[in-house]
Parts: C-alpha cells; sequence; structure tokens
C-alpha cells in the first residue's frame, strides 16, 4: 500500500481524531466525524460520501472487505497501533479492524427531495443522540424522505446518533436546522411547487388517533423533544395533531418509537392506497 502513514503513538492528529469522539465544536470545526462498522462504512462508501481517511489495524491480517477498502475508496491511508485503533473505536475488547473519517455534508435542506408523495420527519431539540439514529433508521426502513434536527439540540454526527443509525444516516438526507423559520421557508417553497405539505404534530391529545388521519398525503411529521414534547412553535405551525392509542399504565412512547409508529401507520395507508 504505497503512501501509507502510520502512526503508533497519541500524537497530535491522533488527538484531533480522538477529539471527534466527543466534541461536537471541533467536530463542527473539522467538518469530519468517524465512522465505525463493515455496513455503516460500506454504505458511506456505496452512497458517494467523502471519506477523508481510511484508519486500519497495522498489526493484523486484514479481512477480504478491509483489503478491498483500501483497495478502492481514495483516501488517506493511516495503518495504526491497535490500541489507538480501541481508543478511537471506544471499545475495550478488540479494536475495530478499520475506522473512517468521513467528511460532513452541508445543512442544506434541498438534500431532502419533496415529490408528491412526501413523508418527511422533524425532531424537535433531541437531547439523546441515540434516539436520533433510531429515529433515522426507522425513517429509512419505512420510506421517508429525510430527516430534520432543529433547535438546540444533541448531534445528527454524534458516535452514538451514527452507530444506532446502523448506516441508515448515509442513505437518508438528514439536516440540521436552527429555528423553524429557515424549515417553514422550505416548506412554503415546496407548496408553491406544488407538493402541499401538511404539519402533522405527535401528541398525547391530539385532533384525533393517527389512524383517523390521512397519511397518504404530503406529510412533514413533527416529533418533539424527549422530556417536553414540541415547542410552543411547532405546536403553532401544525396543521393537525395526532395521538397514538395506548394501552395499559404508559401514557407515551419514546419519541423515536412514536414516530415509528406513525410512520408504519403511514407506510401502511400507502401501501393499501396503491392496491
Amino acid at each position: 500500500m504505497a503512501g501509507v502513514q502510520r502512526i503508533s503513538s497519541r500524537n497530535a492528529r491522533f488527538q484531533q481524531w480522538q477529539a471527534l469522539l466527543g466534541n461536537r465544536r471541533k467536530r463542527t470545526r473539522a467538518g469530519e466525524f468517524l465512522v465505525l462498522g463493515v455496513r455503516p462504512i460500506s454504505i458511506a462508501v456505496e452512497r458517494g460520501w467523502d471519506v477523508r481517511a481510511l484508519l486500519y489495524d497495522g498489526e493484523r491480517e486484514l479481512s477480504k472487505w478491509a483489503r478491498e477498502l483500501l483497495r478502492t475508496v481514495r483516501a488517506e491511508q493511516i495503518a495504526m497501533a491497535p490500541e489507538l485503533l480501541r481508543e478511537l473505536g471506544e471499545k475495550n475488547e478488540a479494536a475495530p479492524e478499520v475506522v473512517a473519517v468521513v467528511a460532513m455534508p452541508a445543512d442544506d435542506l434541498g438534500r431532502i427531495e419533496a415529490p408528491e408523495d412526501f413523508l418527511g420527519v422533524l425532531f424537535d431539540r433531541p437531547t439523546s443522540p441515540g434516539n436520533i439514529g433510531s429515529m433515522l433508521r426507522s425513517a429509512d426502513a419505512l420510506g421517508a424522505h429525510g430527516l430534520v434536527v432543529t433547535g438546540h439540540a444533541a448531534d445528527v454526527y454524534d458516535p452514538k446518533s451514527v452507530r444506532s443509525s446502523t448506516g441508515s444516516l448515509f442513505s437518508l438526507p438528514a439536516v440540521r436546522v436552527p429555528s423553524p423559520a429557515e424549515v417553514m421557508e422550505w416548506v412554503e417553497s415546496r407548496r408553491a411547487d406544488g407538493v402541499p405539505i401538511v404539519l402533522v404534530g405527535t401528541d398525547e391529545v391530539g385532533n384525533c388517533e393517527v389512524f383517523d388521519f390521512d397519511l397518504t398525503q404530503p406529510v412533514l411529521l413533527l416529533v418533539g423533544n424527549e422530556t417536553a414534547g414540541l415547542s410552543s412553535a411547532w405546536r403553532e405551525l401544525c396543521d393537525r395533531t395526532v395521538s397514538i392509542p395506548m394501552a395499559g399504565a404508559a401514557s407515551s412512547l419514546n419519541a423515536a418509537n412514536a414516530a415509528t409508529a406513525i410512520l408504519y401507520e403511514a407506510m401502511r395507508q400507502r401501501r393499501t392506497a396503491g392496491r
């Protein structure tokens, strides 16, 4: 492997990559984040994400997958000591075989397509990066076109979010937006283009139960913060609110689970309508 660099100590470059794990400000400044695992890295490469560096275990025989990755991906190659890779992998057991350093795409709502059957999810001020990743995974599996994360919130590119998305981060656009104003400008633009997007909020006491609402129309599903729910600004912007019928002692679902339930109902309605 011509041009391979080797790192065996916690030098400045290693410390830069290590900072990407827990320091959002440094991730944002660098415009990079770390990705682990065969499936997430493979999907990132397949979907054309900008892989800037591949860090791999320089002291073990690499798998066929890793060798092919190093052969085909145009990225800086770094052979590292396994104990350093273990730190980047946040694992106490075996070091990951490969860690990819991937560039963040622009937080541009234009990355999200809005066809006539648009289905999107907006997560308002999430506190758990794991919930972001789980919501991404469900949105990807159930036919949504994108995820918007608004306000002062957990980071889409936090390692817990990346890990829990199991690769869906790389196949479904996820865009961070500071406030409702930017989202509404995008929604109104899509409406002007002939896609009448309806803003549907989730609430314990909604206008109707989700089963009684038409989810075959273009919908942006609004899901609130895990503790406080939707902000007052988003509540005022909702065209409708829907609730999920509950049984037992539980009064509500985890935010990611609630989104999954409604997205599943949307997919069911759309498949039934298409028969």
